[in-house]
């Protein structure tokens, strides 16, 4: 947003730009009318082309009613509007936004955009490498897409730690990126965002169940065992873990079903929505890397939160597959009406796959598209034998 502002004040008045932060302690005694009132009266040139920022607006009383009102009366505004509750934007842009604005959710940042931001060299792939064309590479062109790659391990290895928070992550450095994190997202979520839109009472049962979920990240999750674990009821669980996924801490996955389906929906696999929180809130610094368990766990929700946001335009479902008679199970699973992609996650030093793992007897069939196995060494790349 502050790019935004600089990159207009070079071309306009600066009269003409309003900025309004409704975190603001004071702000919240004051209505989007009134400061637009007084804004109007006092400060801009004209009411012709006026540029309004508003940052955090969920804390704004009636916003969707006076962004409605705005659009409706002043068509010559441009507005900008940001907040971190995104399901509460959604739910009031849906009653009263539809065909005036449009709303764009930003996740953290995708390692692409981390070495963008980084100055990283960027190496020059010649080939396509979506998730669905990468089996129809050769072998050649295999080679060259790793040996391009190759020198980018480092730096995927630092964001792991530091994460897609832009602050921290130029910031470069561990502990400090940590810090923040914990404080500045994690806290500020738990303890501000959660107690003033959602009415949560009892903060200390919130932040043990966050914890709680932070252990077990990649995990399918059972909410009465969590109940038992914290010593609150099964529904309480049940509400925190959505409003943690509201409050954009968490992704809930769901199970799904050879024919697509999604089922058993109380036992979700939660993953954190950016893999360097959990490292933050555990307090894992640069050992992890040498931890295999672990980094399976954080390469795992990497790619989970890599997935889910690629594919966020095209609103399939992304869940996961477990029998569980057999215990087979795949990573991830993204499902589209007439075609589905399939992940596991094998961050081990065997990733030998046989003809009995689900991940092969879902590759052999007609309704997927792509599978997908995500594995430790460099040097395992190319078609499976299987």
């Amino acid at each position: 947003m502050y790019q935004l502002i600089e990159e207009q004040l070079a071309k306009t008045s600066p009269r003409k730009i309003l900025y309004v932060s409704f975190d603001h302690p004071m702000l919240k005694l004051s209505s989007i009318g009134d400061i637009i009132e007084v804004y109007q009266n006092n400060i801009a040139q004209d009411d012709e082309e006026l540029y309004l920022f508003f940052d955090e607006i969920q804390y704004a009383n009636d916003w969707d009613r006076w962004l409605k009102t705005l659009y409706d009366s002043y068509p010559d505004y441009k507005v900008v509007a940001t907040g971190s509750a995104s399901p509460i934007l959604v739910n009031k842009a849906s009653e009263s936004g539809v065909g005036r604005w449009t709303l764009i959710r930003i996740p953290t940042l995708s390692f692409y955009e981390y070495i963008e931001l980084m100055q990283i060299a960027k190496p020059n792939i010649s080939v396509q490498a979506s998730p669905i064309s990468l089996a129809s590479l050769t072998k050649e062109e295999w080679t060259e897409l790793m040996i391009s790659l190759r020198p980018l391990q480092k730096h995927f290895h630092q964001y792991l730690l530091v994460g897609g928070f832009p602050e921290v992550a130029l910031a470069n450095d561990v502990p400090y990126a940590q810090k923040v994190i914990r404080e500045d997202v994690v806290d500020k979520v738990l303890k501000r965002d959660m107690i003033t839109l959602f009415n949560i009472r009892n903060v200390a049962e919130l932040e043990k169940i966050f914890l709680y979920l932070c252990m077990t990240s990649g995990n399918i999750v059972v909410q009465d065992t969590i109940a038992k674990e914290i010593g609150v009821s099964r529904p309480t669980v049940a509400n925190y873990i959505e409003l943690l996924e509201q409050g954009n801490l968490i992704y809930s996955s769901m199970p799904a079903e050879l024919k697509g389906k999604r089922i058993l929906k109380s036992r979700p696999k939660i993953y954190l929505a950016d893999a360097a929180i959990r490292n933050a809130v555990l307090m894992l610094g640069e050992e992890v890397l040498t931890d295999t368990e672990e980094m399976g766990r954080i390469i795992e929700a990497a790619i989970y939160k890599h997935i889910h946001s690629y594919y966020d335009d095209q609103l399939p479902q992304i869940g996961y597959y477990r029998d569980t008679k057999t215990e087979k199970e795949i990573d991830v699973v993204v499902s589209f009406p007439l075609k589905r992609i399939i992940i596991e996650v094998k961050y081990k030093g065997n990733t030998h796959t046989t003809e009995k793992e689900a991940i092969v007897e879902w590759a052999n069939d007609e309704k997927t598209s792509a599978a997908i196995l995500i594995t430790k060494n460099a040097e395992d790349y190319g078609l499976s034998s299987q």
